[in-house]
């Protein structure tokens, strides 16, 4: 059996004697590439900085846009562009806090086929993305499909 491991790791410095002043700046370090990550604001967070919530929207729309490459390219679909405007919802009156739901929005062009070949292509994507399988929050897809 075939494990693959994925590896990362955080540093804070700082003192947590008052809870409203405490920094909630840390680093956060990926293959060698460090990335300033702080909690959202409205957890008194830096506003400037990503924080973990965001994190995870952007690795389920990555993990998305890698596996739509993947299907598209094996079946023969030729795609020139891909965005993705994601977004995560969290509700404060949950418990336990969690994101329960992500959405994803890619507008993708293609060159050639059809609207309907590519949005079976999205839900196979869709179906083979492992970070939205690892995930308790509901993983939407609303594509907008350009033939060009």
């Amino acid at each position: 059996m075939t494990i693959h491991s994925y590896e990362s790791t955080l540093s804070w410095r700082g003192r947590t004697q008052h809870y409203d002043s405490y920094d909630r700046r840390h680093d956060v370090t990926i293959a060698g590439t460090q990335l300033a990550v702080s909690a959202d604001a409205a957890f008194r967070g830096d506003a400037a900085l990503p924080n973990p919530e965001q994190l995870v929207v952007a690795a389920a729309s990555s993990c998305q846009l890698l596996s739509f490459l993947a299907v598209a390219a094996l079946s023969g679909v030729e795609v020139v562009e891909y965005s993705d405007r994601a977004r995560g919802e969290m509700q404060a009156d949950q418990r336990p806090m969690r994101l329960t739901r992500i959405v994803l929005r890619p507008h993708i062009a293609v060159v050639g086929g059809s609207v309907e070949r590519v949005e079976r292509l999205v839900h196979r994507a869709h179906e083979q993305c492992y970070i939205a399988h690892s995930l308790t929050a509901e993983v939407s897809i609303e594509p907008v499909i350009e033939v060009v």
